[in-house]
């Protein structure tokens, strides 16, 4: 029984030198997830939006949207974008960025700008706010789970 016993001392405690705890210091996450955000969105800028989304999305990355269900999943994503109307340029700024004690998720905020033509070819702003949340993926890059964003940076219309 003694034997037994020590054996699995001995076992719990060997199985533990296998596992490596590895310290995130947040302060860095942080400044990385906002890097990457601003990534995303000169990704955009470069390549359109659509091209940039698909990009930076997990798989099971959703999107809410307003007046719609939520999107979930980068297939139905895929084919929002193929239905959708893209003759804009959506840009973005992040202000904010958190990151878990783990590393390994978190989120951006900032504001948004949706720059497009009206039907007289005349370009036109719109400005917003966004938050985007953020998960490692297995190889260590930030792809986003969620995103939605605001319109509402105008003055209200009298």
């Amino acid at each position: 029984m003694k034997t037994n016993f020590l054996f699995l001392c001995l076992l719990l405690t060997c199985s533990g030198f296998q596992y490596s705890y590895t310290q995130t210091d947040p302060e860095k996450e942080k400044e990385a997830i906002k890097q990457t955000d601003i990534e995303f969105s000169n990704y955009s800028k470069e390549n359109g939006m659509e091209a940039a989304f698909l990009k930076y999305i997990a798989d099971d990355g959703v999107l809410l949207r307003p007046n719609s269900r939520p999107i979930e999943g980068i297939e139905r994503v895929k084919k929002l974008f193929e239905e959708g109307d893209a003759s804009f340029t959506l840009t973005w700024m992040p202000s904010f960025a958190a990151v878990s004690q783990s590393g390994d998720l978190g989120y951006t905020y900032g504001t948004y700008e949706l720059t497009a033509k009206n039907e007289k070819g005349e370009e036109i702003k719109r400005d917003g706010t966004y938050i985007t949340i953020w998960r490692k993926d297995k190889v260590g890059n930030w792809k986003f789970v969620l995103d939605t964003g605001n319109p509402g940076l105008e003055p209200p219309k009298k």
